[in-house]
């Protein structure tokens, strides 16, 4: 997801503009001029979807909308180069390829007008329809940038109208860690929300549509192989409306049926081809431009794209009824009568059209009501209704007459199979059959529908004349087959010999509904495929079968789930089994994918009537269970839609769920897996949670919720050394408060199960759907723990580093302080500058008394004397007033360069600074708790020095501890009474607590601006522009919270509220706060807010650091300190 992808289309001449990925954008580009040359894909006469009546399908049905027999009009496409920047981590980036985006619309549109003026001009021959729109086409990033296009202010009216995105994020960033770019983004799903509202005035009164209502956007998703951008991110609810778009698998897409990687959607060859025939499709035939009505485009999209498999399990039980319907409703007196008119003729208002798939009886009710109703406009609809459904029969030339079928069969079984292309007929009784709740029939075959099969449904046998009622004729359900991927077909050695059974490709499904009213179920096998000038399949299938859809399945249990990552769960169906079997997982595939694998055990040739040695020959049963299709799985999501998994002998079952989030709906966290199995055969099924894959889908699927978390721990842990230091209780280290916190019951209940109770209130309060309670909570609570352990580790390798820093520093002190004859050599070596220049004129008296011989011959050398020189001249610049008052207040000078580098280049490099600052105050305060631990320990055991002279213990105090107190200036709240009961070395180990905590806090910030930062280093040299006034301000108080609380200081706040006096405002309740804030951004999903606590924490913190100056200043008390003292 390093850049995004950009196709602009135009109609009217080609012409390519291709500098970056050109050879991605060849390939879409050229397949669209190869499938303009070719003609529209070969029609095949399977079921083909249509739009829900949610998205107005009814309207487009009405409409009579047909693909084109042959294209129209070429496309010509542009390709914006976005020179590979990285808009996908950065907000600003990504602004300004929006601006570039809408610039290069205006651009094109621009240079076919000066095109046409110049042809005009000039006398030549030119077209009079210009291209008045463009069509955008987008991937990654680059289809949000297209949609921010739409709604920029710049963007001409009616210039884009149709946006077509691949594997592109529209809820939220994919991992959404900076402020501006999370900010940015719900800036324009909010005006894309606002844009698909209805215009009224003050008073309710309509004033115009909506601005965005002829904009169509399809949003296209990788499956479950697209690791970068997740399908709950690529789908368009709430921002778009069903009726303008829709978001949809591929997995899903007919003829494509696979899921992609990030990178392969834009070169994948099955998708490339549909998607170039779509497109080719959205023209006008008579206007030569996309069809201006936002229905038909959304209509084309859905009959290109979607296969006519039902994306719902329910569709095994779903009553599909052969009435046609159209909504008519009744708003006046006059409807009112029509109404009247279509009860006296069996007619509802919604029911208008029953009739077979030929058409024939919808003709003759188009008839009857065209003499009976004088509404011109419903006669015109019906008329048009008619149509349509006439063109869903098989076509003459590819059926063939009952005359050349053999011999009818009658079927006595509830199972129907057909194995060779016999040419004859199948009779099935559906009242005798489908008698003792076998009322569906379910029915797989790897011929094709018309061509190959045929299904019809008899009132009565043979009698299908015109002397029979419209509604009892004869009724061909073939196109009621849909399509579905199948495997690799086997391949036939030699002509007639014995071959695996091939996939099928086609299912169909009848409900008792469907079937009411008839008698006999006929399947029709055709004798040969020479109608369709194909050569005959290596092995012909056709199962069908009267089921009980209560009776076939197994639903799994949680607990089973969990235990068969250990122990597989394991199943046998035995011969005669329900051909459709369902399996029902409580837990989503999403969340824990299982590796199903399915082994043929026997095959039921012992029912099949022959002799017992021969039934029970092993190589008659072997070639029978050769003979049993390949099994099929049809996983059904509540995010993703359908997975197909062909020739499933062992798979990975995963689909490209999100459960457990806080916007998931009740009934996500389960999925539904129906499997098409040979009834002729037992299978042995073997069930088992594959780890791996569930570890990798948690981390994918929740890095953003864990992220969110982490910060919540950090805020929770400075919650509890904020409480302790208000009891005046030793401040405990960032690892036993984070450990505190997980104690159970009341610390866990109250930071990791009280959150999740406040999301729950929050959804009802805010009348959104309450996510499913259970999976909610465990997933949430699993992701706790995760963000607690990563916190962990990042707490022990950070006091590792310093600890082991901090010994290195004391011993390399205590080793040059013992060994005085190398003191002054080390001493040059080792110290600072600033310590050079503060001892810069007592040198000579150091060294001299240091018993150094070498001094003498360093006064002539130049070398010296260019060092001596330099000492005197750093002497006198540290002299100066204001580079004093920099130096006695390091803070200062820290919050000066962050915020500089945060205003003027990036958020990022202040808080490195930042984070450098706090490593180098951990550093002083350990090394400070150490020498003054070692001060202690040598006074105890009186240790013995080779140079008496020299007190190593006053001297590694005023070298080390020293240089702490004037860095954090203890001498404010530390109080020298003798009776005080905390020692300096407790007081800076307590300061070293309180640094760390906000050294892994910023650790995060600054975590969380890294990918931004690696796209502002892209750009340098480029150009450059500024940083986000809005990021810039957040790391502003970021800062201001680490400088303020450098050490701790104070406990509350007292502020005045109206009608009360004052308020006291602990810092462990703002914490609390801040961690409760922190974990519902995580449950969002939506990170990046931390910073929003992390800046009001700064800012709080900065007002009560002034208010507590000034009443110092006036000997005022406003803040409750306590008195930490300290001895030595």
């Amino acid at each position: 997801m390093d850049s995004e992808i950009f196709w602009l289309i135009t109609i009217y001449f080609i012409s390519y503009l291709c500098k970056h990925r050109s050879h991605k954008v060849r390939s879409l580009a050229s397949e669209s001029d190869r499938a303009y040359q070719g003609g529209p894909l070969e029609r095949t006469f399977y079921q083909e979807a249509s739009l829900t009546p949610d998205e107005g399908g009814l309207a487009i049905e009405i409409a009579g909308l047909s693909l084109p027999n042959q294209y129209a009009s070429m496309l010509d496409w542009f390709a914006v180069d976005l020179e590979g920047e990285h808009s996908a981590m950065d907000g600003r980036t990504l602004e300004e390829h929006t601006e570039y985006v809408v610039y290069a619309i205006h651009r094109i549109l621009d240079k076919y007008k000066e095109s046409h003026d110049a042809r005009t001009r000039e006398g030549a021959a030119v077209s009079a329809n210009l291209p008045r729109s463009v069509i955008l086409v987008g991937h990654s990033m680059g289809g949000f940038v297209a949609r921010a296009a739409i709604v920029h202010p710049q963007l001409r009216k009616s210039a884009v109208e149709t946006i077509l995105t691949l594997s592109s994020p529209h809820q939220s960033p994919p991992v959404a860690l900076q402020p501006s770019y999370g900010h940015y983004v719900s800036h324009v799903n909010r005006l894309w929300k606002k844009g698909y509202e209805v215009q009224a005035s003050l008073s309710g009164h309509f004033l115009s549509e909506p601005v965005l209502s002829h904009v169509v956007v399809v949003s296209i998703s990788g499956g479950v192989n697209d690791y970068q951008v997740r399908p709950m991110l690529e789908s368009l609810d709430g921002i778009v409306p069903p009726t303008h778009g829709f978001m949809i698998s591929s997995t899903s897409i007919k003829n494509v049926w696979l899921s992609m990687e990030h990178q392969v959607i834009l070169w994948c060859n099955q998708l490339v081809v549909q998607v170039s025939h779509t497109l080719l499709s959205l023209i006008d035939s008579k206007s030569g431009q996309p069809f201006t009505s936002p229905r038909k485009r959304l209509a084309i999209f859905a009959k290109m794209l979607r296969s006519g498999t039902p994306q719902s399990f329910d569709w095994v039980r779903q009553s599909q009824s052969v009435e046609q319907k159209i909504n008519l409703p009744i708003t006046d007196e006059k409807d009112a009568a029509e109404e009247s008119k279509h009860k006296e003729w069996g007619l509802r208002t919604g029911d208008i059209c029953y009739r077979d798939e030929f058409g024939n009886i919808g003709e003759v009710m188009a008839c009857c009501l065209e003499r009976h109703f004088e509404d011109k406009e419903v006669r015109d609809v019906l008329m048009s209704c008619s149509q349509v459904l006439a063109s869903s029969s098989c076509p003459s030339n590819a059926r063939w007459s009952d005359d050349n079928l053999e011999r009818d069969l009658y079927i006595e079984t509830t199972t129907v199979t057909v194995l060779a292309m016999d040419g004859r007929r199948r009779w099935l009784d559906i009242q005798k059959l489908g008698s003792n709740g076998k009322g569906y029939f379910i029915f797989v075959t790897n011929l094709a529908p018309c061509s190959g099969v045929r299904l019809h449904l008899w009132p009565e046998k043979g009698k299908s004349t015109a002397d029979v009622p419209a509604s009892r004729r004869l009724v061909e359900v073939t196109s009621k087959m849909v399509h579905i991927p199948s495997g690799p077909a086997p391949t036939q050695i030699e002509p007639g010999s014995q071959t695996e059974q091939a996939p099928p490709s086609a299912v169909l499904r009848l409900s008792p509904e469907e079937m009411r009213g008839y008698r006999y179920l006929t399947i029709s096998v055709a004798p040969h495929l020479t109608v369709s000038g194909r050569p005959p399949p290596a092995a012909s299938m056709v199962v069908g079968q009267f089921f009980n859809p209560d009776e076939g399945g197994k639903d799994l249990s949680s607990s089973s789930m969990l235990l068969s990552a250990y122990s597989p769960q394991e199943m046998l169906l035995k011969e005669d089994h329900p051909l459709a079997f369902k399996l029902s997982f409580p837990i989503s595939l999403g969340l824990l994918p299982v590796t199903l694998s399915l082994k043929a055990a026997n095959c039921g040739i012992k029912n099949a009537g022959l002799p017992v040695k021969e039934a029970g020959d092993v190589e008659n049963s072997r070639l029978c269970m050769r003979r049993c299709f390949p099994p099929l799985a049809l996983a059904w999501d509540a995010t993703s839609g359908l997975h197909i998994f062909p020739n499933l002998f062992s798979e990975t079952i995963v689909v490209d769920s999100s459960p457990a989030l806080w916007s998931s709906t009740q009934g996500s966290e389960r999925t539904d897996v129906m499997l098409l199995v040979d009834p002729h055969c037992a299978y042995k099924a073997r069930i088992s949670v594959s780890v791996t894959a569930a570890a990798s889908r948690f981390l994918l699927l929740y890095c953003s919720q864990i992220v969110g978390f982490s910060v919540a721990v950090i805020f929770c842990a400075l919650m509890r050394q904020a409480h302790t230091w208000e009891k005046d209780l030793p401040l405990p280290s960032l690892l036993t408060a984070v450990e505190s916190n997980l104690r159970i019951p009341f610390p866990f209940l109250l930071v990791a199960i009280g959150p999740i109770l406040a999301a729950v209130v929050l959804s009802l309060l805010m009348y959104q759907p309450v996510p499913p309670i259970t999976s909610f909570v465990i997933v949430s609570l699993i992701c706790f723990l995760f963000a607690n352990g990563c916190i962990i580790i990042l707490i022990l390798a950070s006091q590792l580093i310093l600890y082991v820093t901090a010994v290195v520093h004391v011993f390399i002190k205590t080793w040059s302080i013992t060994n005085t004859q190398i003191l002054p050599i080390l001493a040059l070596a080792v110290e600072p500058l600033a310590w050079l220049a503060k001892i810069g004129g007592d040198a000579q008296d150091f060294m001299k008394g240091s018993g150094c011989n070498m001094w003498e011959v360093w006064e002539g050398n130049v070398c010296f004397i260019c060092l001596h020189w330099f000492i005197n001249l750093s002497t006198c610049f540290f002299s100066i007033k204001a580079v004093k008052i920099l130096r006695a207040n390091p803070l200062l000078v820290t919050s000066l360069i962050t915020i500089t580098l945060v205003c003027f280049l990036h958020p990022a490099l202040g808080l490195f600074v930042l984070l450098f600052s706090h490593a180098l105050f951990c550093h002083n305060s350990l090394c400070s708790f150490l020498s003054a631990s070692f001060h202690g320990h040598a006074s105890r055991k009186k240790f013995d020095f080779p140079n008496e002279d020299i007190n190593v213990c006053e001297l590694l105090e005023s070298k080390l501890g020293g240089g702490s107190k004037q860095h954090f200036s203890l001498d404010e709240n530390q109080s020298s009474s003798p009776n005080s009961t905390k020692s300096f070395s407790d007081t800076q180990l307590e300061i070293f607590h309180q640094q760390h905590a906000l050294l892994i806090l910023n650790v995060l910030a600054a975590f969380m601006l890294v990918p931004s930062f690696v796209a502002w280093v892209q750009r340098i040299g480029i150009r450059h522009s500024f940083p986000w006034f809005w990021d810039s301000t957040l790391c502003i108080g970021v800062i201001l919270h680490g400088v303020c609380n450098s050490k701790p200081g104070f406990d509350s706040l007292l502020l005045p509220f109206p009608g009360i006096s004052k308020v006291e405002v602990r810092l462990s309740c703002i914490y609390l706060i801040a961690g409760y804030y922190s974990y519902l951004s995580g449950l969002a999903l939506a990170p990046y807010r931390v910073f929003y606590v992390m800046a009001i924490a700064g800012f709080m913190s900065l007002i009560s650091r002034t208010i507590q100056m000034r009443n110092g200043e006036r000997g005022e008390a406003n803040l409750n300190s306590r008195k930490h003292s300290h001895r030595h």
